[in-house]
């Protein structure tokens, strides 16, 4: 599916544009502010191809993208650029049930993080000429590194200008007026006077001295509450002087109070705040240590890292360094340790390609794929993660890890933030968060059906299985153990083995089979509790729990069938299977029932038809989809 026709697909999904406040990205994650969450669609995000899962954190609701989230975003605002920030025009979300801290969270998530890829670009340069410096290819006091320097500086300084438009964007104010704001705060003749030494004041006021450059909190709090004031002006004056006095005016009460009151107030805030974590990180160490490290995965989950992100900054501009940041490089490595133990200890070779990839991607800094497509999806090795991030952790921080930038990748790629004097505890700490989390992993196992999974572990073609059932009077067995993989003889076409709507198999809530891991075919939505043969061949195996079918056509096709998702937990239960494992039958034969409205009630009862040996054929495709009749063609391979 096209960028394009994902983000069409992602909006209507989440109750279309009318329910959408806003929207933005992060790494990997589209993050909605909606009128009512109960009007997604969660079933219908999930069998998108390009969606891996949905989140909620407080009231954001998140679709998690993967590598591609920017270019489904840039196709979404480019279709619906009002959705990309929020409208004095929209309807609020009710205010009740609100958790005012996540709310709180939220915000300062919703202003960071469209600043991120500036920050993090800045940051990222600003750890190279670091470690240039560091490997002496080239000396600080050059031209060469002086320009280089006021690019990743230049961010940093001038910090609350980007502050200043994003907040404005979040609060519904002008984002222009705002700008105005925090340069007149950063204008040099302000800073020169504040910082003479001598006492200054605004008609009898005291001004207490602040530094603005750099600064987070003082201009977050400016243009909030700039934005009520702006809100306020403009419905008392006339039409006709909007446009000259909403500004001035705007700016002629914001300036002085924020100088007077905000700015201070900010700055105290900030000084606290940062205080307070950098207390927990300098005094906790060990004990900090494990404890931010081994919940750092569940921080990330709910998003409210970013709300840490402001004394962040703050601890790199007034520091130097910050304490924090080495924790998310070792919580990725946990999470790559994790999935390379389940690649050591899964059974089917495709769910080990799939662990392999992700762990690769995990060290690269992007840990969403490991994360919700196997460590969560298998639960143990989630653990796992966690007990390898703790004790990544509580290392670091006992010998107190820093980062120098934030470089805003917390994998391999992001290692020049971490150059420096504590550089080789960082590493460590990640090498024994991804040794431990690995071996953890490992020892745990995991149960291959908790990810719906037993199909891939149960099968493999010319294995034998327990019979099921006594096979039926009116077929014939034989013994599968005597029998091989024949290569296929010839095409091969499969019938409807249930009466239903056939759907593409991309449409399977379920990624073993919407991805197609297992191999190409068709799908069904059944509207009879009945299976039969599709082709004319050989039962390979009836799984224990009766839910799913291998059959070997005589031409040589293996067809998966495998009626509902995650209806292995069922473990039998209102199935009941009319063949045996090394059954011969006929297309047509009946070979399982079940109860559809019992299964239905619990579980969703789409079943996936799968080509197990798509890769002997040149293509295998759907026939017929939409309403359709047992017996009727429905799958085409062709050799």
């Amino acid at each position: 599916m096209k960028h394009q026709e994902t983000a069409q697909e992602i909006i209507k999904a989440v109750g279309g544009t009318n329910n959408i406040n806003s929207v933005y990205h992060c790494v990997t994650r589209l993050r909605f502010d909606l009128k009512n969450n109960d009007k997604v669609d969660n079933n219908s995000l999930k069998k998108l191809d390009k969606v891996m899962g949905t989140n909620i954190s407080g009231d954001q609701f998140q679709v998690i993208i993967g590598n591609d989230v920017s270019k489904v975003f840039d196709a979404m605002v480019k279709e619906h650029p009002a959705i990309q920030q929020s409208s004095e025009n929209k309807q609020a979300k009710p205010e009740k049930n609100k958790n005012v801290i996540l709310n709180i969270f939220e915000t300062i998530a919703g202003v960071f993080a469209p600043m991120l890829p500036a920050i993090t670009a800045a940051g990222m340069l600003k750890g190279l000429l670091a470690l240039f410096v560091s490997l002496e290819w080239m000396s600080a006091g050059t031209d060469t590194y002086r320009i280089l320097s006021a690019i990743g500086d230049g961010v940093f300084y001038f910090l609350p200008l980007l502050i200043a438009v994003s907040a404005a964007r979040k609060f519904g104010s002008n984002p222009f007026v705002a700008i105005a704001l925090s340069t007149a705060l950063m204008y040099p003749d302000m800073g020169a006077l504040l910082s003479s030494g001598e006492s200054v004041a605004f008609i009898g006021i005291p001004v207490t001295a602040v530094s603005y450059a750099s600064s987070v909190i003082p201009i977050l709090l400016a243009v909030w509450l700039m934005s009520f004031v702006e809100k306020w002006v403009d419905r008392v004056i006339p039409a006709a002087l909007k446009l000259l006095l909403v500004p001035l005016i705007t700016l002629l009460v914001m300036v002085p109070v924020t100088l007077i009151a905000i700015g201070p107030l900010g700055t105290f805030v900030g000084s606290g705040l940062s205080g307070g974590i950098n207390w927990l990180l300098n005094e906790g160490g060990l004990i900090a240590g494990i404890v931010l490290g081994g919940a750092m995965a569940l921080i990330i989950m709910t998003g409210m890292h970013y709300a840490l992100v402001p004394i962040i900054l703050s601890n790199i501009a007034t520091l130097g360094f910050d304490k924090f940041l080495p924790l998310t490089f070792i919580s990725n490595m946990g999470q790559a340790g994790a999935t390379l133990g389940v690649f050591f200890r899964a059974k089917d070779k495709k769910l080990k390609t799939v662990a392999l990839s992700t762990s690769f991607t995990a060290l690269m800094g992007v840990t969403e794929p490991a994360m919700y497509g196997v460590n969560m999806k298998y639960k143990k090795p989630f653990a796992a993660a966690m007990i390898g991030s703790a004790v990544g952790g509580g290392f670091a921080l006992a010998f107190g890890a820093k980062a120098y930038v934030l470089a805003g990748n917390g994998g391999l790629p992001g290692l020049p933030s971490l150059i420096g004097q504590t550089f080789w505890y960082s590493f460590g700490g990640m090498i024994l968060a991804f040794v431990v989390g690995a071996i953890m992993s490992t020892v745990f196992g995991i149960k291959e059906e908790e990810g719906d999974a037993e199909a891939l572990a149960q099968f493999s073609p010319g294995t034998s299985a327990a019979p099921a059932a006594a096979p039926s009077s009116n077929v014939a067995t034989v013994d599968v153990d005597d029998m091989g993989a024949p290569t296929p003889t010839s095409d091969a076409v499969a019938i409807a083995p249930m009466t239903g709507q056939a759907i593409a198999l991309k449409e399977v809530n379920d990624p073993t089979f919407g991805d197609e891991l297992m191999g190409k075919g068709v799908a069904f939505v059944p509207t009879v509790g009945e299976l039969v043969s599709p082709v004319t061949g050989t039962i390979m195996n009836v799984f224990k729990t009766k839910h799913a079918i291998v059959v070997r056509s005589d031409n040589g096709m293996e067809l998966l069938i495998h009626v509902g998702i995650n209806t292995v937990k069922l473990r039998g239960q209102y199935f009941e299977a009319h063949v045996a494992t090394g059954a011969r039958v006929q297309a047509g034969d009946k070979l399982l029932t079940f109860e559809l409205d019992q299964i239905a009630k619990e579980y969703d009862i789409t079943t996936a038809m799968v080509v197990t040996n798509t890769a002997d054929y040149k293509q295998v495709l759907p026939v017929k989809l939409g309403a359709i009749t047992t017996g009727e063609e429905v799958l085409k391979a062709e050799i």
